[in-house]
């Protein structure tokens, strides 16, 4: 260390500890700064010793008594609020149930509303009673102002106008009125009605001698919401096709996207609001129509057994002083597009059977199949059989497509000698050229390059039709086969102690492994059969990729669309053996040969334009070149 260095850390030194002696408390701030301390642990101790008494005497107290008042002093308390109604706020909960062959509605005095809603032909996925919701999370409250004070149904009892704890109306229709007394010969009634062998419940809203509390008030508020019971094994698959539907008065169906969190303000008239699961619904109708609505979907985690809470602000329209009734309906329905439109009103397009195209696929071909087989040979409840069925008759129709993609196949491998010397005859930096002469080369022995693709790009819309009708699909629900025993859902055959994540699950599916496997088998065959050496880098990479990526996607889906696709996968296997058999290559090189001794034809203008442009592009490319 040199002098200047030492003299340097000297001073450092000595500027630190002049420093440090300046900073130095006196000691009357040393002893101010420790009296502050002490006070702030005397304070902390003397809350806590405050906490532990008043605990104490909370623990010791006597609890008050409480103020007890009869129900005549309950309604007295409550006129100036409630009014008419005030007799109305007291009471006590009971229940009646009505039902048919296929739905168990029980309707509770406490609201006048349906307490729970109960489809007695089916199950959940654990063999409980499958119940859409019931009055633990459901809400239904009719709002609205009677001599202008607010009025919610939902606090108050209503009257049963009927003697019996169930109705039952399986042979004749049946009716119940629930009766909301308003004072002075006023009254609102909720009258449900019920047919025999019917999934729409009835509900009409009577008023009587309303006129003149009602005044001029043109709508009453109705709040309709309750979470959608998880009822299939797969919460995220079947929260995926859970969400809200509605129809606007003479007009199309919409919905909310049932992948997200969303809400929607419907501005003008509405004729139905659905909440839609997988394969139920509940639809609430209007005769005529409601003025507005706005509807909201919340997601809910799996712990919780929901799916979505579904919440439905709709507001109806009413005549104050002429309004006697407003004729609304309830549907519990499940999800069967026959069932939907018999019932009418468009509400079969619940069922989402994918985009306009896709779905008129579904609609017409599929579900008629499906039907057909049912009934024509008794197949019903043996859907795995009407799946291999229904792959039949798909892979029959698109056995010309798939025998012109496996002829242009063979045509492109006759001519792959060629090619290769025509890859010989040009470097690396020059692919425009090489591609131009290759091009050159299909154009005279008469071979499209994309004979190929083009049958298997027309196959693509059966394909995503079938991809969307299986989950739709209610008649595979808890339709058992093989080792599934739910083709709507996975057919697990080992459950792992982790999840894999990427979709995978914690399962492993075998339909899905036997189609992946046999997905895998067939791209390799047809890789060998169409291999040119002229794919683009990392095609074939991504085409041996496509069935792990397929494992991943459909290990949780619905295994009845796994075992359509092993299906496909081995026919298409058995149809391009039998095809190879067919198809004499001598044959088509020979012609490919005399095509290409033939006159050569007349460039079309687009080829031309193609050519030009490409001459144009080289030509810009030269003095780049030569400047280096």
């Amino acid at each position: 260390m040199d002098k200047k260095s030492l003299i340097g850390l000297l001073l450092i030194g000595a500027l630190l500890i002049g420093y440090s002696i300046w900073t130095k408390p006196s000691e009357e701030e040393r002893l101010a700064q420790q009296h502050r301390i002490d006070s702030i642990q005397t304070a902390r101790i003397a809350e806590q010793l405050e906490a532990e008494r008043l605990s104490y005497e909370l623990e010791n107290m006597k609890p008050a008594e409480p103020i007890v008042q009869t129900p005549e002093e309950k309604i007295d308390q409550l006129a100036g609020t409630l009014g008419g109604f005030a007799s109305s706020a007291v009471g006590e909960e009971k229940f009646i149930t009505i039902e048919n062959q296929h739905l168990r509605i029980k309707i509770s005095s406490k609201g006048g509303q349906v307490y729970s809603a109960e489809l007695k032909e089916y199950s959940t996925w654990d063999k409980k009673p499958l119940v859409l919701f019931d009055n633990e999370d459901s809400k239904f409250n009719l709002k609205f102002y009677a001599d202008k004070k607010p009025i919610f149904t939902e606090d108050l009892f209503f009257v049963p106008q009927y003697s019996e704890e169930s109705i039952d109306a399986s042979s004749t229709a049946k009716s119940l009125t629930m009766r909301l007394n308003a004072g002075e010969n006023r009254w609102i009634d909720f009258v449900y009605s019920l047919e025999p062998e019917s999934f729409q419940l009835g509900f009409e809203i009577k008023l009587n001698n309303m006129n003149e509390i009602f005044g001029n008030t043109p709508y009453m508020d109705l709040d309709w919401s309750y979470p959608l019971k998880q009822q299939e094994r797969g919460h995220k698959w079947e929260s995926q096709y859970s969400t809200i539907y509605y129809k606007y008065f003479n007009d199309e169906v919409g919905h909310i996207g049932a992948r997200k969190e969303d809400g929607e303000d419907l501005p003008t008239k509405v004729e139905w609001i659905g909440f839609k699961q997988q394969f139920f619904s509940s639809v609430l109708r209007a005769d005529e129509f409601f003025s507005s609505a706005k509807i909201t979907t919340t997601n809910l985690e799996e712990e919780t057994g929901y799916l979505k809470l579904c919440q439905a602000a709709i507001t109806i329209p009413i005549d104050g002083k002429n309004q006697e009734s407003i004729p609304l309906s309830f549907y519990f329905v499940p999800n069967h597009v026959k069932s939907l439109k018999k019932e009418g009103h468009e509400l079969h397009k619940m069922i989402d059977m994918g985009w306009p195209f896709i779905s008129w696929i579904n609609t017409l071909f599929v579900v008629n199949i499906f039907h057909y087989l049912e009934g024509v040979f008794n197949f019903k409840g043996k859907y795995g059989l009407i799946i291999i069925f229904l792959t039949i008759f798909f892979k029959t129709i698109l056995l010309p497509l798939s025998y012109k993609s496996f002829v242009s196949g063979a045509k492109m491998r006759v001519l792959k000698p060629q090619i290769d010397e025509i890859g010989q005859k040009f470097s690396k930096d020059k692919a425009m050229e090489k591609q131009q002469a290759t091009m050159a080369l299909y154009k005279k022995a008469g071979v499209n390059p994309m004979g190929g693709c083009l049958p298997m790009l027309l196959q693509m819309p059966i394909w995503l039709a079938l991809f969307r009708f299986f989950p739709a699909s209610i008649e595979l629900r808890q339709q058992s086969f093989l080792w599934a025993t739910d083709l709507s859902s996975y057919d697990s055959i080992l459950t792992l102690p982790f999840t894999i994540p990427g979709g995978f699950g914690d399962h492993i599916s075998l339909f899905t492994v036997l189609m992946a496997v046999s997905m895998a088998l067939t791209t390799k065959i047809n890789m060998s059969q169409t291999d040119t050496g002229q794919q683009m880098p990392g095609m074939k990479m991504m085409m041996y990729l496509m069935p792990v990526m397929m494992l991943f996607w459909f290990n949780s889906y619905a295994s009845g669309l796994s075992f359509y696709y092993f299906v496909s996968n081995l026919i298409t296997f058995l149809q391009m053996t039998l095809i190879k058999r067919s198809i004499n290559e001598d044959k088509i090189l020979a012609k490919l040969t005399l095509n290409q001794k033939k006159a050569p034809k007349k460039k079309s203008n687009f080829q031309e334009r193609l050519e030009k442009m490409s001459r144009e592009r080289q030509q810009l490319n030269q003095p780049k070149k030569k400047k280096k």
